[in-house]
């Protein structure tokens, strides 16, 4: 029980800050992305801005209501005291999922780093919707703690953008790559370590 508090309350600081982040930095320090579109070179399909940044704005939007959403369901003590909440959340936490995917598939094609991140993108935006819909699965067939276990391979899901930045400027700044290449690294990097992590959070669970 302990440990499964100390986890839950080093998630919710990491959400809550990410969450703070991604809004403040992509609706009010940079709504025009100029930052990061200036690193995308040698694209073969026209950018058209507006469209993009309108999807950009969509998919950032629902990407912090998965994670606020998912972090809700994480806690006991809203399970315990209405569970029509974290089922109706649940469903809130599936539908942000899929817009999510839906505008990554959207943006893939621009990634930086061209073909080979544009891969990396599309075969994220396979693996996080199979995992959710397994879990709603899972519940469906009566089965809790299966079904919470896909929930945290699900939910690593939504540090996707974290981890692909915090590997790219690990590469780029620490190891002196370019950054399309530190990106395209970042992107394999961080399914790798998705998939990982939650195995090694679910263990110490389960131990627990």
């Amino acid at each position: 029980m302990k440990i499964r508090k100390t986890l839950y309350g080093l998630l919710a600081c990491v959400s809550i800050l990410f969450i703070l982040y991604a809004l403040v930095n992509n609706y009010l320090i940079d709504p025009g992305a100029k930052g990061f579109i200036s690193q995308k070179t040698g694209l073969k399909r026209e950018l058209h801005l507006p469209v993009w940044l309108n999807v950009m704005y969509v998919h950032v939007a629902f990407a912090c209501i998965a994670m606020a959403s998912g972090l809700l369901n994480f806690s006991n003590r809203i399970f315990e005291k209405s569970r029509k909440f974290h089922r109706f959340n649940g469903y809130v936490y599936l539908v942000s999922v899929l817009i999510v995917v839906v505008t990554s598939g959207y943006m893939a094609p621009y990634a930086t780093g061209g073909k080979i991140s544009s891969m990396g993108f599309n075969l994220l935006n396979i693996i996080w919707p199979v995992i959710t819909i397994t879990a709603l699965v899972q519940i469906k067939k009566k089965r809790i703690t299966r079904h919470r276990n896909w929930m945290i391979r699900s939910y690593a899901f939504c540090f996707t953008n974290l981890l692909i930045h915090l590997i790219t400027s690990l590469f780029h700044h620490g190891f002196d790559l370019v950054y399309a290449t530190s990106y395209t690294i970042g992107i394999y990097g961080s399914i790798v370590l998705l998939l990982i992590i939650p195995e090694v959070i679910i263990r110490k669970i389960a131990q627990s």
